[in-house]
């Protein structure tokens, strides 16, 4: 795998789940960059949903879902393949705050959904504006979907998920944003950073605070074998997606044009807009 696409796409259930193999044709179309591990995009902005799978000593097949997305028919859609799969969610898991990371469906169960205290703080805060962009954003939201909404809670400490992987809490892009790493496989699972489609923004929390992030980042990005963003292609090339990301936040704050070829987009345009503003 190189950093101009995905692996090849699947439509089988994730890989280690023995009771979910092979047979059954899914309702979403499924990649699998690691054993134990499953992932799928949404039509809108390429957006991942991941599911971290394990077996466990009575032979069910635990699930973590991490952040569900996006539009209501895909989220019926992915429930219906976890369904399907016989997989039984423990958890949830929502790296940042943003309406379209905060999702979940009620077939998934009332389990905890996870989230660092800062981002929950924000998507209670947040939680109707959430609401207004997800009916702004596209169409078919129930009010059962909408009130599952950024109804996540805090965990304790960043040990609390050590079963399933290392929370890597910082404030990039968004306060309270966590990154997941999974040892084994050399896993990232990034959120909205080190993507390929989406430049770093950072009108929200500051240069400074993504500077920070892609430096708390940086030993992760070096090691993944495995870099999962929540936006775009997953790649094998995560020192080079940090780069990427690095250069543009320090060409911008050193006042020069930025060449970033994911500039080349109207919507990267609008975001490069914010952040020009939100540098005075």
């Amino acid at each position: 795998m190189n950093d101009d696409g995905a692996r090849p796409g699947s439509e089988d259930a994730p890989s280690r789940t023995p009771n979910t193999q092979g047979t059954r044709r899914t309702r979403r179309a499924w990649v699998h960059p690691a054993p134990g591990l499953a992932v799928t995009h949404s039509r809108l902005d390429h957006t991942a949903s991941v599911i971290l799978t394990r077996e466990e000593s009575s032979g069910a097949v635990s699930a973590l879902v991490v952040d569900p997305c996006w539009a209501p028919e895909e989220l019926d859609a992915l429930a219906a393949d976890v369904r399907a799969w016989g997989l039984d969610v423990v958890a949830g898991f929502s790296t940042h705050a943003h309406y379209d990371h905060v999702l979940w469906h009620p077939e998934l169960g009332d389990v905890p959904r996870w989230a660092s205290p800062g981002a929950a703080r924000l998507a209670r805060t947040h939680a109707e504006d959430n609401r207004a962009g997800l009916r702004a954003a596209v169409a078919g939201w129930t009010t059962e979907l909408l009130d599952l909404a950024g109804a996540v809670r805090a965990f304790p400490t960043v040990d609390h998920l050590r079963d399933w992987a290392e929370v890597i809490v910082h404030d990039a892009h968004s306060t309270g944003h966590a990154a997941l790493w999974l040892s084994k496989p050399q896993v990232l699972i990034a959120g909205d950073m080190l993507s390929d489609i989406e430049i770093p923004m950072f009108a929200e929390t500051g240069a400074q605070a993504y500077l920070d992030g892609l430096q708390t980042l940086r030993p992760y990005a070096d090691a993944a074998q495995v870099l999962i963003p929540g936006h775009g292609a997953i790649t094998d090339q995560g020192a080079r997606r940090w780069a990427a990301d690095q250069r543009y936040v320090e060409d911008l704050l050193a006042g020069r044009e930025s060449a970033d070829p994911r500039l080349d987009t109207e919507s990267n345009r609008g975001h490069h807009a914010h952040n020009l503003a939100a540098l005075g």
